[in-house]
C-alpha cells in the first residue's frame, strides 16, 4: 500500500465513537452550520419511514444536529411518498424539480437534483433501503465535517453482511470498484466502502462535482473530489453493520457496467464503442440475450445551473 495512504488511514479514518454526540453539537453551534439529509427513495415504503422516524427522533427531537430531511421520490409506484411523509420528511418527487431538464432513471439523478430542495451547508445521503437502521450513519459521517474544516467529504464504513455470512455484501465494490480505484487511483486504496450510500459532504464540494446519473454516482464522486480537493480532504467513519436489500446477480452486472463507465470517462473522457451490456435469462426456448443501456450521461456541476444560481443570490 502507498505510504500516502498508510498515513490517510491513521489520520482520516474513524469510529463514530471517537466523536461523543455532544462534541458534534458544539461544534455545529460554534460554526452556525446546517445540515439536510437526503434519502433517494424508489419503492422504500418497508424501510423509509422507520429511518426518517429515527432520525428525527435522535437527532431532531433529542438534540438539534440535523435541521431538515428531504425524501427525494424517483417514481415509487407504491406508498413511499405516504410513508416518508408520515414519518415527518418532506417528500419531493425528482420530477418536479428542475423541470427544464427531463429527468432520467437513476440514483446519481436524483442526488443531483436534492441539491436544489436542501439548504443545508452539509448534505448528508442515505440509502432508503436499510434496515435495522442507526441514527449513528448520521451523526457518524456529518462529525467530521463539523468538527474538522479540513474535511470536506466523509464516507461510512461498515460490515456488510450477505445471508447470515459477515463481510460478504459489497459484491460490486470487491468485483469492479475495488480493483480500478487500486489500479488507476491507488490514493483511494483505503476506501473500505467505496461504493457505500452513505456519505456527507459540504455543499460547496457537491456544487462543483459532476454527477453521474445512474450507480456511477458514488465512484465518479470521490475520483471527482480527489482530484479536486485532495485525499486530505476525504475521509471515512465506521459506523458499525449495515444491513439492506441484496440485488440479484444480473442487476449487479449492470451496476458495474455503469461503474465502469464512469471509471473510464475519467480516465480518458472518451467514449465507449458499444454502451450496452447483454445478459442473458433462460426461457421456453434456452437462453435468450436482454440488452441493457448503460449509463452513459452525467449531470453537470451544480453551480452552472442557472435556476441553482438564482438561489444563491436570494
Amino acid at each position: 500500500m502507498l505510504e500516502e495512504v498508510e498515513r490517510w488511514l491513521s489520520t482520516r479514518s474513524w469510529s463514530a465513537t471517537d466523536r461523543p454526540l455532544h462534541h458534534i453539537l458544539a461544534a455545529k453551534q460554534r460554526s452556525g452550520q446546517s445540515v439536510s439529509v437526503v434519502l433517494p427513495a424508489l419503492n422504500e415504503e418497508e424501510t423509509v419511514g422507520d429511518i426518517v422516524a429515527i432520525i428525527r427522533h435522535d437527532l431532531m427531537q433529542q438534540v438539534p444536529l440535523v435541521d431538515e430531511i428531504v425524501v427525494v421520490d424517483s417514481g415509487s409506484t407504491d406508498g413511499t411518498s405516504e410513508v416518508a411523509a408520515a414519518a415527518g420528511a418532506t417528500v419531493v418527487h425528482r420530477d418536479a424539480i428542475l423541470p427544464r431538464i427531463p429527468a432520467v432513471p437513476g440514483k446519481g439523478e436524483v442526488l443531483w437534483r436534492s441539491l436544489l430542495v436542501t439548504t443545508g451547508d452539509i448534505v448528508c445521503f442515505i440509502d432508503a433501503d436499510l434496515k435495522e437502521f442507526s441514527s449513528d450513519f448520521v451523526s457518524g459521517i456529518v462529525g467530521p465535517l463539523l468538527t474538522d474544516p479540513g474535511v470536506d467529504l466523509v464516507k461510512g464504513m461498515y460490515d456488510r453482511p450477505l445471508g447470515g455470512a459477515a463481510g460478504q455484501g459489497g459484491r460490486v465494490t470487491e468485483l469492479m470498484a475495488r480493483p480500478l480505484l487500486n489500479m488507476h487511483w491507488p490514493q483511494l486504496a483505503g476506501f473500505v466502502q467505496p461504493l457505500g450510500g452513505e456519505y456527507a459532504a459540504r455543499r460547496s464540494l457537491l456544487e462543483q462535482l459532476p454527477f453521474p446519473v445512474g450507480y456511477g454516482v458514488e465512484l465518479g464522486m470521490l475520483v471527482d473530489a480527489l482530484h479536486l480537493v485532495g485525499l486530505d480532504a476525504l475521509a471515512q467513519v465506521d459506523v458499525g453493520v449495515r444491513k439492506h436489500r441484496h440485488q440479484d446477480g444480473q442487476a449487479l452486472g449492470r451496476m458495474s457496467a455503469a461503474i465502469y463507465r464512469t471509471a473510464q470517462l475519467r480516465l480518458a473522457r472518451g467514449h465507449l464503442v458499444r454502451p450496452a451490456l447483454t445478459q442473458f435469462e433462460r426461457g421456453e426456448d434456452g437462453f435468450e440475450p436482454r440488452t441493457y443501456s448503460v449509463d452513459t450521461e452525467e449531470r453537470p456541476p451544480m453551480v452552472e445551473i442557472a435556476e441553482y444560481a438564482k438561489r444563491k443570490v436570494a
